[in-house]
């Protein structure tokens, strides 16, 4: 497994894991891998310093323990995955109408219900500031990437 640090087009800067480094080109290419921020899949590698110890700074991780990161991470994907399975199961997708929907639900103007889609940076901000709840979760893609 190897970690690589990932910024999406909205300049949003995370870390996922790959088997290996062309498994990452790969995916990146397909546009399978999405902002664990914003869900975008204008995605591509970012600047990151390589990992290497210096003197009697201890030692690097053992195999044991990039193992279980490897599995916590196995353990936060999946739940990342139920998440969005339950949220295309009980909630209406609305896209980019997104915060238009939000405002109508929140004014009384249509029924309450549980929606998700898109907004911009601006739109979700000019919500907060209505006092309109909403969350950004990060949005995997459907598939086994």
């Amino acid at each position: 497994m190897i970690k690589y640090n990932l910024k999406c087009e909205n300049q949003h800067v995370f870390e996922a894991w790959f088997k290996n480094s062309s498994s990452c080109d790969e995916q990146l290419e397909r546009g399978i891998v999405s902002c664990s921020i914003c869900g975008t899949t204008s995605v591509e590698k970012a600047p990151m310093a390589p990992s290497v110890p210096k003197k009697g700074r201890g030692p690097r991780k053992s195999d044991q323990q990039m193992e279980t990161e490897a599995g916590q991470m196995a353990v936060a994907m999946n739940a990342l995955k139920e998440l969005r399975k339950n949220v295309e199961d009980n909630c209406d997708f609305v896209g980019d109408k997104f915060a238009e929907e939000a405002r109508k639900i929140h004014y009384g103007e249509t029924e309450e219900r549980g929606i998700y889609g898109q907004a911009t940076e601006e739109e979700k901000s000019e919500l907060a500031e209505e006092g309109v709840d909403i969350a950004t979760i990060p949005w995997l893609p459907n598939s086994d990437a």
